[in-house]
């Protein structure tokens, strides 16, 4: 028989003996059934059908097949069929160890057509008439699906190149590889790689790792690199160990793993090499990678290389002799990260230290040493401006400018700092209170702002005053928002975004403004002016990113109008909008068709919306119910996982995140509970890993402690078992998030033993997050007994201005101000234009103390009311102090300046707030709405809400969402009269400062619909004063239940078929098909 028959042969005994095994015996692991071992007998032999022979896949041919099973008593129909092999081949996906056995098994022409559907992608769709498969899906799942793509890289490593040559099997590699992120390139794992490659090959799976260098830990970047110099060494001409073998192509090939030479082996690298490879085309592109390179490496290769006659004295005397700066240019930036090390100092002109300095703009990119570069550009920028002035050198020192002192800045003229705005401008790095000197000298220079001087500006734009945003033409600020340098508009402080925003909604000309407006910009709209504008569609919107309150109000409005619901839910953002009583009113049909577009969204949705989805698929089609959102469903439902689908449910919990999933912590521990049984309280190997994904985080301590074996150790954390120093090279940099764990006197040994720059940059990592106090001190530690600069003793607090210098204490200010677990305890005295660097050390103003400064610029109040835990008194003192400092009165008060006033608002007297005019109210009600004022507050500014939007029953789920902490203004009789279908509408924050008197006013009904996000955000004081019912009531919101339902669900929550848990017959088997990759792979051969 030809080998193409039997490959289709092949192909239906899979297909069929192991789906109506499967289907016959569901939760069976015995042997097929004899008649069906028959049948394959003579599918493979040709003989079945009374001898009837055909090789090709006919019409007729699955009805053929029936017939056969039917005239045996084994009774099946084509959708019957389908569904068999759909619930079998789910079965084999979650069972990645089982494929390594069957592949392992295979002969050698059903593993080479194994591996070809692996390395081909040539035919997407296989039709075989009742049956439609649909390979390309098949095989794309197949290759991310957890633990499976394990299995086909370890078969690949142990038979492919036995079987393929070894150029389609490196090619097969590389896409599993890229599949993994990395993950599978463990240190052990070279120990299987093949050392006989030829040299395509060999390269190009160099190029791979090359490509995943970022994703793989430091121990498998060692264990790579010896395996790669393994054989480089073997391959090279080099007679003795004095020739070196790293040759200008082997230090190519070898690319970001060069920085693993040892200093011996750069230094014996012969000068012709070194200048081939730097003169290579991609040379530069290579050294520009080289992030991890410490500075004795860089030190070594700058030798060798100035060894080839390839160094910046050569080219600098180029440049003397009258031949320009070109030269010079272009080996500097051929130099790469390198040049970021070049310390020869000596002789060096003005001219070339601006060279030196503007290809140093790169040197950020390092991973650490970052004192040692900016001591380097210290000393360049003083050679830079010798006997030139600081107004003549600035638009050629680069990002050398972030150096400067605030004096050095003071002094700069208008013009010199409009001339060097093309620098000054691409710069990173600013502090704020640099951008506020800078921007106000740019600004000074220019008469009238407009759109090619305030695109000039790039990350200067930060503080361009509201007011001067305010004074623009509309049209140029439209252009702006259009621009490149609209990345830098997100970063703007709130009353500027109003500022712009009010200016770009004039009066009149409201439609136009919005529909310009485009990205993150477009949720500072107002629910107010969105109502105003009729001319949305989904296609308008696909650029815009959404609030909640406006996505409710656009999906409700444009639901009415479109003739094609589907769009909607493919706009993206607009899925924000998309309420629980439409996903109910969606058929089955058309809710099964279009959950994918849910789930290409999951993160923008609310767990609410989860919760609804939950119960829409539980209703429609639970056999077919993506795992994970059982977890949104009342914890019972999870007795429904039997240990058959324990696999498929930790692999879809382990894709999503639990914390936004699971709010309350009781139900959180039921899942995890779940989990564990599931898991049997062990992970047992690296498989177990894949397949847990996210939930390895959540695990119990027990388990993280005793259950987890070192084979799946060495793959959750990078291999945590070597000896101290080689674990500290490796570890700093693969496990940072660990450092904060250790005890003080453990991490300053390792500081001061080893190396005090990492730990500084394992500090900087960090910054933004609450560290331990006993990891910053150690970090404080280390680093002040590696310096020389600081002083041999502690200065007093008083004294720190006086030690350290004006800018230095700035900056100490801002770094202070800016960490989240900073507790001022005394106040300091600053000049008033560094008000907006102080951020949190500002909290240790007193009131007097608030009352001296000069507070008549929204903008710099906009920069002390971005904090939120002033005192009523603090507060009352910056916001009185604006009105007395600007000459404002409540009634001037435009829409940017309540927004600039921020948490200060909630000190308004409640007598004024009936002054603030509506034309400005309703445009900011969100951003109030985020304020945690006192009830009384709040109380007056919903008074002024149902002015913009009725009275509170006719408020919907988008005025709630808009309104946000102003609900919480609600007097019980409001609240009571609110329909239960929208208390999943107010915003957790709005739940929360409502009162316990007034909470418990709600009904049982009104409680239960809460939702689970609002039902998590009840205080325990409101708890305390709720009734039994109303305490039950609460728990069923927690545990995502239905209204009513729990009096409907039935004593069993297992899952039972329903008429919509299966394909139709002729249907594409997108959904359970790709589950069966491991059979499918074994008949790609009838593609080709």
């Amino acid at each position: 028989m030809s080998q193409e028959p039997t490959t289709y042969s092949l192909f239906l005994f899979l297909f069929l003996s192991h789906g109506v095994s499967s289907y016959t015996l569901p939760n069976s692991r015995q042997d097929l059934h004899p008649l069906l071992q028959k049948m394959a007998e003579e599918i493979i032999d040709g003989s079945y059908l009374n001898g009837n022979v055909s090789h090709m896949w006919t019409d007729d041919l699955s009805y053929r097949v029936l017939a056969y099973l039917n005239s045996r008593n084994v009774a099946f129909t084509i959708p019957s069929l389908q569904a068999a092999v759909e619930n079998h081949l789910e079965q084999r996906l979650h069972q990645p160890q089982k494929l390594l056995e069957d592949l392992r098994k295979t002969d050698v022409q059903q593993f080479h057509t194994a591996m070809k559907c692996l390395l081909e992608d040539k035919k997407d769709r296989l039709d075989l008439k009742d049956i439609i498969v649909n390979l390309g899906e098949i095989r794309d799942r197949a290759l991310q699906s957890p633990g499976m793509n394990r299995s086909l890289f370890l078969i690949t490593l142990e038979r492919c190149f036995q079987v393929l040559n070894s150029l389609e099997c490196v090619e097969i590699l590389g896409k599993l590889l890229r599949g993994s992120s990395g993950s599978f390139l463990q240190p052990d794992i070279t120990e299987r790689l093949p050392q006989d490659l030829c040299k395509d090959a060999f390269t190009n799976l160099s190029a791979v790792f090359k490509d995943l260098y970022d994703q793989t830990s430091a121990h498998s970047q060692r264990a790579l690199y010896s395996w790669m110099t393994g054989i480089l060494q073997t391959s090279s001409n080099a007679a003795d160990d004095s020739v070196s073998w790293v040759s200008a192509e082997n230090l190519w090939i070898l690319g970001r793993y060069m920085v693993h030479l040892s200093f011996e082996e750069i230094m014996k690298i012969s000068p012709i090499e070194i200048g081939l490879f730097i003169s290579y085309d991609n040379a530069t592109k290579q050294l520009d990678t080289v992030y991890d390179i410490t500075p004795e490496l860089a030190h070594a290769f700058l030798e060798r290389i100035s060894s080839s006659n390839f160094n910046v004295r050569n080219t600098s005397t180029i440049h003397r002799q009258g031949h320009g700066l070109w030269a010079l240019e272009l080996f500097c930036k051929m130099l790469g990260l390198l040049v970021c090390f070049y310390d020869d100092l000596e002789l060096l002109d003005a001219a070339v230290a601006q060279v030196l300095l503007h290809q140093m703009i790169k040197c950020s990119r390092l991973r650490g040493f970052q004192a040692g570069v900016q001591k380097l550009k210290a000393e360049l920028l003083d050679i830079a401006t010798e006997n030139q002035t600081l107004n003549e050198t600035l638009g050629s020192l680069s990002d050398a400018v972030v150096g400067l002192t605030y004096s050095q800045l003071e002094s700069l003229s208008p013009e010199a700092v409009h001339r060097a705005i093309s620098t000054l401008n691409q710069v990173s790095g600013w502090t704020k209170s640099q951008v506020i000197i800078l921007s106000a000298k740019y600004l000074a220079h220019e008469k009238v702002l407009s759109f090619y001087n305030v695109s000039q500006m790039g990350a200067l734009l930060g503080w361009v005053s509201t007011q001067d945003f305010c004074s623009m033409d509309r049209k140029d600020l439209s252009q702006v928002l259009r621009s490149a340098v609209s990345q830098y508009v997100f970063n703007l402080s709130p009353a500027q975004k109003q500022g712009i925003l009010s200016k770009m909604i004039e009066a009149g000309d409201t439609a136009s403004g919005i529909v310009e407006i485009q990205g993150a910009f477009f949720k500072e709209v107002s629910l107010f002016d969105l109502r105003r504008e009729p001319g949305f569609n989904s296609t308008v919107l696909k650029e815009k990113e959404l609030g909640r309150s406006q996505a409710l109000f656009l999906y409700e409005l444009l639901l009415k109008t479109t003739r094609r619901p589907e769009e909607l839910l493919s706009a993206g953002q607009l899925v924000k909008g998309v309420t629980c009583s439409h996903i109910d009113a969606m058929s089955p049909d058309f809710f099964l068709a279009h959950f994918q577009d849910f789930q290409n969204n999951f993160a923008l949705l609310s767990p609410y919306q989860v919760n609804c989805l939950a119960w829409k698929y539980w209703e429609v089609s639970r056999l077919s119910m993506p795992p994970f959102l059982l977890a949104a469903l009342p914890a019972r439902y999870l007795a429904s996982v039997p240990a058959s689908q324990c696999v498929p449910f930790l692999i879809s919990l382990g894709k999503s995140w639990l914390d936004s999933l699971v709010l309350d912590s009781y139900k959180k521990t039921s899942v995890l509970r779940k989990v564990q049984q599931c898991l049997d309280d062990s992970i047992a190997d690296e498989y177990t890993v894949d397949i847990v994904g996210n939930l390895l985080c959540h695990l119990p301590a027990a388990i993280i402690d005793r259950g987890i074996s070192p084979r799946a150790w060495a793959t959750a954390l990078h291999g945590l078992r070597d000896s101290a120093g080689d674990w500290l090279l490796g570890v700093w940099y693969d496990e940072i998030k660990f450092l904060c764990l250790f005890r003080k006197c453990d991490l300053s040994s390792f500081g001061f033993r080893f190396f005090p720059e990492i730990l500084l940059q394992a500090a900087s990592k960090m910054a933004r997050t609450l560290l331990p106090k006993e990891f910053l001190w150690a970090v404080f530690e280390s680093v002040r007994n590696s310096s020389d600069k600081l002083p041999s003793s502690d200065p007093m607090p008083g004294e720190c201005t006086a030690v350290h210098g004006e800018d230095t204490f700035i900056r100490t200010c801002e770094l202070l101000g800016s960490c989240p677990g900073f507790q001022p305890e005394k106040a300091i005295q600053v000049q008033e234009h560094h008000i907006v660097s102080l951020g949190r050390i500002a909290l240790a103003l007193n009131e007097s103390e608030l009352k001296q400064l000069d507070l008549s610029s929204i903008d710099i109040v906009a920069s002390l009311s971005q904090q939120t835990e002033w005192t009523p008194g603090q507060a009352e003192s910056i916001l009185q102090g604006f009105l007395d400092d600007s000459g404002y009165h409540i009634q001037d008060l435009k829409s940017f300046h309540l927004v600039g006033l921020g948490a200060t608002l909630c000190a308004i007297n409640i007598t004024e707030i009936p002054l603030i005019k509506i034309s400005e109210f309703r445009v900011v009600v969100a951003r109030i709405g985020t304020l945690l004022c006192s009830t009384h507050v709040l109380a007056e500014f919903k008074r002024k809400a149902e002015v913009v939007f009725g009275d509170p029953t006719e408020w919907t789920s988008s005025v709630l969402q808009e309104l946000g902490t102003i609900a919480a203004g609600l007097t019980k009789t409001e609240l009571r009269m609110l329909d239960k279908d929208l208390m999943p509408y107010f915003q957790p924050s709005a739940i929360k400062c409502l009162p316990d008197e007034i909470f418990k006013e709600l009904s049982a009904d009104q409680i239960a619909s809460l939702g689970p996000e609002n039902a998590a955000a009840v205080t325990h004081a409101q708890r305390r004063r709720l009734s039994p019912l109303q305490l039950q009531s609460l728990q069923w919101a927690l545990d995502g239940a239905k209204i009513h339902s729990w009096q409907d669900a039935p004593a069993s929550a297992g899952p039972t078929r329903t008429p919509y848990s299966r394909s139709p017959a002729g249907a594409p088997l997108s959904w359970g098909l790709w589950l069966g990759c491991p059979l499918l792979v074994l008949m790609a051969k009838i593609l080709w």
